[in-house]
């Protein structure tokens, strides 16, 4: 028998995991266990505080020990500096989960008989792996060992050697470099070496900061190639990984209240779908936060949680003006079902915004999320940033089953069908505000532009700001257009009236016309009453007639008896 072909079974590369929010989903898992990998960037980018989480959150989660080399920072500055993400050093160093060293590197110590020489820092590093069982290994920065050798030559050799070197000893290590003028690293020659390449970003545009992360090569495993936002704050380093999310959420059937009975009425008397996309637009002062002021507390009603993002109110303010509509959210702030998150955009970059916000929807867990306005983002020509942002939130809210109600400020003039995002495609529902300008007033309609998966109407409604909320009206449409306000009310009025006299017109003819019906209902009486006594006449004649002949007969058969006629004259007198 011939040996069967044995099938090839594929293999997964091992990987060390970093529990770095966002980062092990678009690595498949982390960085690649028991081999370099190099994180790049320009000063401030976040090398040493990547490097460091990879190392403490090894230690705390995994059980992993690990050993950091500073070669510019000194212990002290390394714990002062991480102890605002919440690391303790110290308490790891003392429990033998952390070895943090700072090597000062001096040409002379490493250089002998004229040439390069590593063997005193591989002593140092063996010494520190072995004292607690490291299994991880972080260098920072590597530039403080190769900036004073002139020959590249020997940097690229030293370079694989410590790199081939850290191999063997099956560490996963992290080595940080600097970010050179046209190359990743100022040698240039670092990310050839080492089996992982993440480039971090600290990019200014547009006076807002942004940092991006991206994976250049990973040897033998598939990775995410995007750039990446990511956030450093108090709780550490988390990269957003939205831009890897497919079109694959499911959709809910289920529909959710307006908050509005006569807009749930417009929506196929249901509402808005679950995990839905909102857009709001309009004008300024057309109502579009009054909106979502509405549909937050027909939320809250619901028990739901709701996050909202405010742009250009302070909550105090935002809440006391919906007051003044007869909606109190107050209420709801202190039950805990509504909750604020108010800056302004200008703060701070779209990425941080952007890491933000999904890192408040993870505390949080919103089951509505309002941001008003989406347009306060665009500052100079960004509307391209600012489109790809909102796409990655929106696929993100989708994911997680979260409604989005966006507000949009539209130009007066402009056509009002149109963002400053470009954002259509990625609306459910899209509700249009404008204002009807007419006799000395202004008035404000809405009508729903767009709702997918449902049949929804397509007439323009009086929108009315009253002190129990919001109302919706029916406007007027006639030859003279769509009336709303005075116009519409002095219209219907004049409607009223001619309602009026056709109605006092028709009642006056239908009065002629049961006239009309009496008098020809006594003259069929009168009618009916001589025909009834000519009828009776004839009746009586008849019967006159009748007795006469019958008479006349009998007086003939009389005669004919007394004359005693023979039977011929008897059968004529029968006859």
């Amino acid at each position: 028998m011939k040996n069967k072909k044995k099938k090839f079974q594929r293999k997964t590369l091992p990987k060390s995991p970093t529990s770095i929010h966002g980062f092990d989903e678009i690595t498949g898992g982390g960085l690649p266990k028991g081999r370099p990998t190099l994180v790049c960037g320009g000063a401030g980018c976040g090398k040493t505080l990547f490097a460091m989480e990879f190392l403490v959150r090894g230690a705390t989660i995994y059980n992993e020990p690990g050993v950091f080399i500073a070669f510019e920072e000194t212990e002290k500055e390394l714990a002062a500096n991480v102890a605002s993400l919440g690391f303790d050093l110290d308490h790891l160093i003392d429990r033998k989960k952390i070895w943090l060293e700072h090597i000062h590197v001096e040409r002379g110590e490493i250089e002998e008989n004229s040439e390069y020489d590593l063997k005193g820092l591989f002593v140092r590093i063996h010494h520190a792996i072995e004292s607690i069982g490291a299994k991880r290994v972080v260098l920072d920065t590597i530039e403080s060992l190769f900036t004073a050798l002139p020959n590249p030559t020997v940097v690229r050799t030293e370079l694989r050697r410590l790199f081939g070197w850290l191999k063997k000893k099956r560490v996963t290590t992290i080595v940080t470099g600097e970010k050179g003028d046209a190359t990743l690293t100022r040698q240039g020659l670092e990310e050839y070496v080492s089996d992982c390449v993440i480039l971090l970003d600290h990019r200014v545009s547009d006076q807002s900061s942004i940092r991006r992360l991206r994976i250049v090569k990973y040897r033998g495993s598939t990775h995410g190639t995007n750039e990446y936002p990511f956030l450093i704050d108090e709780d550490g380093f988390s990269v957003l990984p939205v831009t890897s999310l497919g079109l694959n959420h499911i959709s809910s059937k289920e529909r959710i209240s307006t908050g509005i009975p006569r807009l749930d009425t417009m929506l196929s008397g249901k509402g808005y779908f679950r995990s839905s996309t909102v857009l709001v637009s309009g004008t300024a002062g057309t109502g579009k936060t009054s909106l979502a002021a509405q549909f937050v507390e027909a939320a809250c009603k619901r028990g739901e949680q709701v996050l909202y993002f405010a742009f250009e109110e302070s909550p105090s303010q935002f809440m006391r003006n919906m007051s003044s509509i007869g909606i109190h959210l107050d209420t709801w702030v202190k039950k805990g079902l509504l909750h604020f998150h108010a800056t302004r955009p200008t703060l701070h970059g779209l990425e941080h915004h952007l890491t933000t916000t999904i890192k408040l929807i993870n505390q949080i867990k919103p089951q509505v999320v309002i941001l008003d306005p989406i347009d306060a983002f665009i500052i100079g020509k960004n509307q391209t940033e600012v489109k790809i942002m909102l796409l990655r939130l929106v696929d993100f809210l989708k994911m997680k089953n979260i409604n989005a109600f966006f507000t949009s400020l539209s130009t007066a003039g402009d056509s009002q069908e149109l963002t400053d995002m470009a954002i259509s495609s990625l609306i459910d529902t899209w509700l249009l505000l404008r204002d009807i300008e007419l006799g000395g007033e202004r008035n404000r309609a809405l009508y729903i532009l767009k709702s997918r998966g449902m049949s929804h109407s397509n007439q323009i409604r009086e929108f009315l700001l009253t002190d129990h909320g919001i109302e919706l009206l029916d406007v007027y449409v006639g030859p003279e257009g769509v009336l709303t306000g005075s116009a519409r009310l002095s219209q219907e009025a004049k409607n009223d009236a001619e309602q009026l006299m056709y109605r006092q017109e028709i009642e006056r003819k239908q009065s002629g016309i049961e006239l009309k019906r009496a008098a020809m209902e006594a003259q069929i009486v009168v009618l009916k009453s001589e025909f009834k006594e000519e009828e009776s006449e004839t009746t009586k004649l008849i019967e006159m007639e009748k007795a006469n002949t019958k008479k006349f007969a009998d007086d003939k058969k009389r005669m004919a008896k007394s004359r005693k006629a023979d039977k011929s004259i008897k059968k004529t007198l029968i006859m």
